[in-house]
């Protein structure tokens, strides 16, 4: 994905340790190495990051054992993401937290940190995470979110927010799977408008709904939202998208999808802006 990589991400590499060097320490700069290169993309694998990051750490030799594990590098990135959201919120930037056919749009180039990177660094480590085969038989979480996004395409094309939530409902479960959801959010936070976060929130609760399994003030709990009828849609789309040898795109292609369409949303809404003000188109 092309786009101006904001001052902030361009970390500073770490000098190669020498053997003298405690191991523990030499790890933890491979965790850090392994997530600037995957947070500033000049990789796209997380296993190819952690073996370049760990051969400029060792000097070239080194263990499998030596190599961090995949949820230290996605911690990492998300403290990356946090720290980047503090500052802009530091500067006064926080508009990052708008709606996100408008998110940032006023914002310097060099200032903005691109929400769609966010996203494909959360969703690329679902790859190899894999649940219970009798509920997923599709396989890795991926593979099933990429499913509900494409049957939640077919249903509501143009609702960004809807879309986004479809696609990034389950990128907790490489964060931390026992409360994925508010690992997701936590993840998420400043990057998602609120009516995504409480779709995300709640598809949980919907499934039990469609299931016949929550009770009656929970349901008009959910009832009382506008996005009520969306919440059941996106459960219906996340039940549906667990099917094997399905076709769906990969992961770029969807969030060019979502890029195109919040693009396309933000003319929109620039032409309203004119024709408000009094200007020719």
């Amino acid at each position: 994905m092309e786009g101006t990589r904001p001052p902030s991400l361009v970390r500073r590499a770490p000098a190669p340790y020498t053997s003298s060097m405690p191991r523990d320490s030499q790890r933890r700069q491979v965790v850090f190495e392994a997530a600037r290169l995957l947070y500033g993309r000049d990789e796209s694998e997380i296993h190819r990051a952690k073996v370049k990051a760990a051969r400029q750490v060792y000097g070239g030799a080194f263990r499998s054992s030596d190599l961090p594990s995949n949820r230290e590098v996605r911690d990492q990135i998300c403290q990356f993401a946090r720290a980047d959201q503090r500052e802009l919120h530091r500067q006064g930037l926080g508009a990052m937290r708008g709606l996100p056919a408008t998110a940032a749009r006023d914002l310097p180039a060099e200032r903005r940190i691109d929400r769609f990177h966010l996203y494909a660094m959360l969703l690329l480590p679902l790859e190899h995470v894999r649940e219970n085969r009798e509920a997923h038989p599709e396989g890795d979480v991926l593979y099933h979110s990429l499913q509900v996004f494409t049957l939640a395409r077919e249903e509501l094309p143009y609702d960004e927010e809807f879309l986004l939530a479809a696609l990034l409902h389950d990128v907790g479960k490489a964060i931390d799977p026992g409360d994925h959801a508010a690992a997701a959010l936590d993840a998420l936070e400043g990057f998602i408008t609120p009516r995504t976060a409480w779709l995300i929130e709640h598809h949980h609760e919907a499934l039990a709904l469609a299931e016949q399994t929550l009770g009656a003030r929970a349901r008009r709990r959910l009832e009382e939202s506008e996005s009520f009828e969306e919440l059941l849609l996106l459960a219906r789309c996340d039940r549906a998208g667990r099917r094997r040898g399905v076709e769906v795109p990969d992961v770029e292609d969807a969030l060019d999808y979502l890029r195109d369409l919040a693009e396309m949303c933000d003319g929109g809404d620039e032409a309203e802006g004119d024709q408000a003000g009094g200007k020719n188109p």
